[in-house]
């Protein structure tokens, strides 16, 4: 790569001062941060800092009360969260969105089905193999792409749920607390699912309250009190106690 094209190469995404207020609660205050392509930002923070609040801003939920989004450069202002999907983010929540009586390949292409001209039937074929293609690629362990979400463990949902993101996203993905409800075994291999993002030369934003998973796949750590950004730290030149400090106000 030249130093030329090096120079170009931006953030994806770039919050400046961003503000939101709930009537006269104060969310979210003069918060700012940029994410690089092939880059996994933590944002850490007690419940109640406001990161869930700032990821439904980045995802289109809610519109910032003041202050600038920018994608690739360009400022974005999103009206739903359909427009910042069309935009290439994608949110994997806690509770996942999975319809549990479908089958895999209907959640990964779930509202946008592809279907089979000129008569307008749904191509399952071409869905189920391009979803297991996914599935194999990123190596989610699933007995196959027409299983049902159901039947699937934990681990296999989220499994699931970070391939479909993987699948649209063209720019971004948000990810909140995505191993909470996971054992030892089933963090360790999504967290294998979320390292392998990078090469996909996606932003990748993870919100997560375990600090040794923070450390583990993180390039910078973001701190959130109380609505304020406490500083942003390179993963690799801090450590716990400097971000549990950061955390609790208590040096």
């Amino acid at each position: 790569m030249t130093a030329h094209s090096e120079k170009e190469a931006g953030p994806v995404l770039e919050l400046e001062n961003i503000h939101k207020a709930f009537g006269g609660v104060v969310a979210i205050e003069n918060f700012s941060l940029d994410l690089k392509a092939g880059e996994i930002v933590a944002l850490v923070g007690d419940n109640g800092a406001g990161k869930s609040t700032l990821i439904k801003i980045i995802s289109g939920v809610h519109a910032p009360t003041s202050g600038t989004i920018r994608l690739d450069g360009e400022a974005v202002s999103f009206s739903d969260a359909s427009q910042a999907r069309s935009s290439g983010i994608e949110v994997v929540y806690q509770d996942l969105a999975l319809a549990d009586q479908q089958p895999v390949y209907m959640n990964l292409f779930l509202g946008r089905e592809k279907v089979r001209k000129p008569f307008g039937l749904l191509d399952r074929q071409g869905m189920m193999q391009e979803t297991q293609a996914l599935v194999d690629e990123l190596d989610v362990r699933i007995p196959s792409a027409s299983a049902t979400i159901r039947d699937l463990s934990g681990g296999q949902r989220q499994g699931v749920a970070i391939a479909r993101a993987t699948h649209w996203a063209s720019k971004l993905i948000l990810l909140d607390e995505p191993t909470a409800a996971l054992g030892v075994a089933e963090t360790a291999k999504v967290e294998q699912i979320v390292q392998s993002l990078r090469e996909r030369n996606l932003a990748i934003l993870i919100i997560s309250h375990s600090l040794d998973q923070v450390f583990r796949l993180s390039d910078r750590i973001c701190v959130l009190r109380r609505g304020v950004q406490i500083g942003i730290r390179e993963t690799a030149k801090t450590d716990k106690n400097e971000i549990v400090s950061m955390i609790t106000g208590l040096a």
